[in-house]
């Protein structure tokens, strides 16, 4: 499974000086995590028509080195924590510059949202067994 979103730095991701500001970051972790939900079948039209949504209730970023404009830049997406029912989770992303240095680790705590009722949920059986092909990392910890 290609746990992999590639994407270039733009103009407006750039802050005054002239590096990536801090929330781009969170953009493009954001943006990978939707195309990699995607390539397993968890798409939003999917999410829509359940009316559920991921929520995170956490997000930690690690600058590691700046990134410039027109850089192109690759965003890992790796499972590092989940319940057995996917209800809750963690993912890390890590960002590599196009010169293969780590620029940044974001880590996220996240679950599903009932978005009528506007609480927590779970994934139907058939979702479950699609988010649990995600890639895990290598310290992943199933909860409890």
């Amino acid at each position: 499974m290609n746990n992999i979103y590639e994407g270039k730095v733009m103009w407006s991701h750039l802050d005054a000086n002239m590096h990536m500001r801090h929330s781009a970051y969170a953009d493009f972790a954001a943006q990978a995590r939707i195309v990699v939900l995607d390539r397993l079948g968890l798409d939003l039209k999917a999410f829509q028509h359940l009316k559920i949504g991921p929520i995170l209730f956490r997000e930690e970023l690690i600058y590691l080195r700046e990134v410039g404009i027109n850089e192109h830049l690759k965003v890992t997406v790796e499972l590092t924590k989940s319940r057995s029912d996917a209800s809750r989770w963690s993912i890390r992303h890590e960002v590599f510059r196009e010169d293969g240095v780590k620029a940044a680790v974001i880590n996220v705590d996240g679950a599903w949202l009932d978005l009528v009722k506007r609480k927590l949920t779970t994934l139907p059986t058939e979702l479950v067994e699609q988010f649990d092909r995600l890639q895990r990392s290598e310290d992943f910890q199933e909860e409890v």
